[in-house]
């Protein structure tokens, strides 16, 4: 009977220990989340900054958060869904105060960011800074974790990037005197460098698996809808300069990629064409589910595009019917629709691979 008893506690203890290992297994091959670019991810960080573009305030996180949370939407933001696809917790902003467990990542994008340090300077955080806070993140990492669990760590993680709105926004605008004098072309290849120098930064310092969208139809947004409208200027409706360089970018961007995938040791990468994915919202929302894909949910003017008319007094009945919330960013639903796309959709939307294939590689 002793026996017995015995060779049940041994069991049990075995038992025990296995489940241990096993937890501990699955705590340690999570893939974290390190997040750039601007106010499509942005999850806070601007709140921090006191002459920054904010969405602090309500109706902005209203639907899921029930308060505003610095997001620039009713609610989750894509990287909140691709945490959650990948069975992480919500990614904080860099710039939260009390932040000290990296381990799942970190969120270090800014609303109104751009590939280039002038672009909305003064106001947001760029991609240079982005980078130079990363920098740190990873020491801190190497004090908490030791070099060796860093490494495995940053080389298993997912580098999320979303970034070059603002750039191409502000140079078609004419809000900015720098490279007022560059054609198309060159400035295109100015942001897209200073992107290929933050890939490899990053790969130079262990990342090896990166996951970017590309410019959606941005032109076609409420808020440049409107801003066209009132410099009368005849064509789609669109801001169609804004739509030309967005259009410059991607292929731009999936080139430089497959470069990078020659030239980087171990880089592998996911490329979402977000402009197809609101393109065809925009054009057809009934066969996504929305109402309106032209019209903000929130904002005041033509197409409810002035983004600073966005409040509880100009907000929609039902959310759920548009496609965008304000004058240039998605609803949740909106959001939820890209992130599963990116997440595990085919390859005519995003390729060489969706996140999910992504992170499953070695």
């Amino acid at each position: 009977m002793a026996d017995l008893r015995f060779n049940n506690f041994s069991f049990f203890l075995v038992l025990f220990a296995s489940l241990l290992v096993a937890k501990s297994c699955r705590g340690h091959s999570r893939n974290a989340l390190f997040i750039f670019g601007g106010s499509w991810n942005d999850v806070g960080n601007n709140n921090y900054m006191e002459s920054a573009i904010k969405a602090n305030f309500l109706p902005y996180g209203e639907t899921f958060f029930k308060n505003a949370t610095g997001r620039a939407s009713n609610g989750r933001l894509v990287p909140d869904f691709i945490a959650g696809f990948a069975k992480l917790p919500l990614i904080p902003p860099y710039l939260s105060p009390g932040n000290s467990e990296f381990t799942n990542g970190l969120n270090f994008a800014s609303a109104g960011a751009g590939a280039l340090t002038e672009t909305n300077v003064g106001m947001t955080i760029g991609l240079k800074t982005q980078l130079s806070f990363f920098k740190y993140t990873k020491k801190h990492l190497n004090v908490k974790l030791g070099e060796a669990k860093t490494k495995t760590l940053l080389s298993r993680a997912l580098y999320m990037f979303s970034i070059g709105s603002s750039d191409y926004i502000t140079f078609a605008t004419h809000k900015t005197t720098e490279h007022a004098s560059y054609t198309r072309e060159e400035y295109v290849k100015t942001v897209i460098g200073n992107l290929t120098d933050a890939i490899q930064e990053i790969h130079s310092m262990g990342g090896r698996k990166f996951g970017f969208s590309n410019l959606g139809d941005v032109g076609c947004s409420p808020f440049l809808r409107a801003l066209n409208e009132a410099k009368n200027i005849n064509g789609s409706g669109c801001m169609d300069e804004v739509t030309v360089l967005a259009e410059l970018h991607n292929n731009a961007l999936a080139k430089a990629l497959k470069k990078l995938e020659r030239k980087l040791e171990g880089f592998k990468y996911s490329n979402f064409d977000l402009f197809a994915a609101s393109k065809e919202r925009i054009d057809n929302p009934s066969k996504y589910g929305f109402k309106e894909g032209k019209v903000a949910c929130c904002g005041t003017g033509p197409y409810k595009g002035n983004l600073t008319g966005c409040c509880p007094k100009t907000v929609c009945d039902n959310v759920n019917d548009y496609l965008f919330f304000d004058g240039v960013h998605p609803t949740e639903k909106a959001n939820y629709q890209y992130a599963k796309l990116m997440w595990s959709g085919r390859a005519d939307k995003v390729k060489p691979y969706n996140l999910k294939t992504l992170l499953k590689k070695i």
